[in-house]
């Protein structure tokens, strides 16, 4: 199908939207990216593990940097709570800061059709079955082509799919970074370069170094990235996301809204359960932040001339370390169906069948990976029906889940 005139309206500037907008762009489109936050959003986002097949999508999307991505680690480590190594999975391996791929999206995409503070309050059929986008300031944007990549509280899937929602798993991820300067030699020496994963009772501990606070791969600059999966029932998570003023936040909170008294529970319960060098970590981040564990799975990614990508269709639990990857993933697949299909109507069709299924294969990747924390069992090898003893759960973690769907307990 030829782009020449066609325009698309993507909904969410950050690493999805922009895969997409940046690959449509590239065939003939007429791309404009709407973002509801109205500050930049280079800061945000944690560690994430790189994956070969992100540097073909990052080049197709145009914004292939120079030079290496991230770190490189020889494989996966995985320790006890003494400390002591009980597995190692080879596998060389890149892991970085999640803003190493987001600048280069964000640099490659014309800034003048990037448009911050937009907020959609409206998705319709428009003229001559167009979609429509009505925004909080009045306005009417009409597009071929709407790209919904407003994340795991999508704006436009509650619109057009209010049933959909995202579930609790039962467990938060507590994380931080600290630069690598302010960690001991001990720690740089025996551990920074890992990627380590340690099993205190009933939770797991994940950490790995990433790029500096100024994308810095340089040693003396990194930092170090770490995220601790621990239990919380929902009476237990409504006081997480309440802050000091007595509000609860829906679904996640500000870094720093988190009430002090939390923090302080968290780096007591690092000293406590943590082998030394991770409670290091713990207790020299700078700021904590706390990630509550959600799926969310959408039956449809089609709603007319709309289609969902990213977390806006399906989120996998984090241990499949994969939300990057799939948001390129999604954008090539949507991008590819309308160059080769004879009609937008029929690239979505295919777009919708693929990615459909890689989305639920990548929720129930996460929550086999995750089942033993939500469950409040002593470790993942506790029970024998997961099949997850520390050498195989460090093989599967962080893994594209096309590579490990088959070796997954069935449904």
């Amino acid at each position: 199908m030829a782009a020449s005139g066609l325009t698309a309206a993507v909904v969410g500037g950050s690493v999805g939207g922009l895969f997409a907008a940046n690959m449509l762009a590239r065939r003939g489109w007429r791309v404009r990216v709407f973002e509801r936050v109205a500050g930049g959003l280079e800061s945000r986002g944690a560690g994430i593990a790189m994956h070969p097949e992100l540097d073909a999508i990052l080049a197709a999307a145009g914004a292939r940097p120079d030079g290496p991505l991230g770190i490189r680690v020889a494989g996966r480590t995985a320790y006890d709570r003494r400390g002591r190594q009980i597995a190692f999975h080879p596998r060389p391996q890149y892991l970085t800061a999640w803003a190493r791929v987001f600048n280069p999206l964000h640099a490659a995409f014309p800034a003048e059709h990037y448009h911050r503070g937009r907020e959609v309050v409206a998705v319709a059929t428009g003229a001559a079955g167009r979609a429509a986008l009505r925004f909080s300031d009045g306005e009417t944007v009409e597009a071929d082509l709407v790209v919904a990549a407003d994340g795991f509280r999508s704006t436009v899937r509650a619109l057009l799919a209010p049933e959909v929602v995202p579930r609790y798993a039962g467990y938060v991820a507590w994380r931080g970074m600290v630069d690598e300067a302010a960690l001991s030699a001990g720690f740089r020496d025996a551990v920074f370069g890992r990627y380590a994963f340690v099993f205190p009772p009933r939770s797991q501990f994940i950490g790995y170094p990433v790029a500096g606070r100024d994308e810095s791969l340089e040693p003396g600059r990194r930092r170090y990235n770490f995220l601790w999966y621990c239990p919380v029932d929902e009476g237990g998570l409504a006081d997480l996301l309440t802050d000091e003023t007595g509000l609860c936040h829906e679904y996640s909170i500000p870094p720093p809204l988190i009430r002090r008294a939390h923090v302080e529970g968290f780096r007591r319960m690092a000293a406590a359960l943590l082998p030394p060098p991770f409670a290091e970590a713990a207790a020299r981040a700078d700021q904590i932040m706390l990630q509550p564990i959600y799926d969310v799975e959408s039956a449809r990614l089609v709603f007319g001339r709309v289609a969902l990508l990213g977390d806006a269709a399906f989120v996998a639990r984090p241990h499949v370390g994969i939300g990057v990857l799939k948001a390129g993933q999604d954008a090539l697949e949507l991008a590819c169906a309308l160059a080769g299909s004879a009609s937008i109507e029929a690239a979505l069709g295919r777009y919708e069948a693929a990615r459909s299924r890689a989305g639920r294969d990548a929720v129930r990747f996460g929550r086999w990976l995750g089942a033993f924390i939500g469950r409040r069992l002593e470790a993942p090898w506790s029970d024998p029906e997961l099949r997850l003893p520390p050498e195989r759960l460090i093989a599967v973690s962080a893994t594209p889940v096309e590579q490990v769907v088959g070796e997954m307990p069935c449904p």
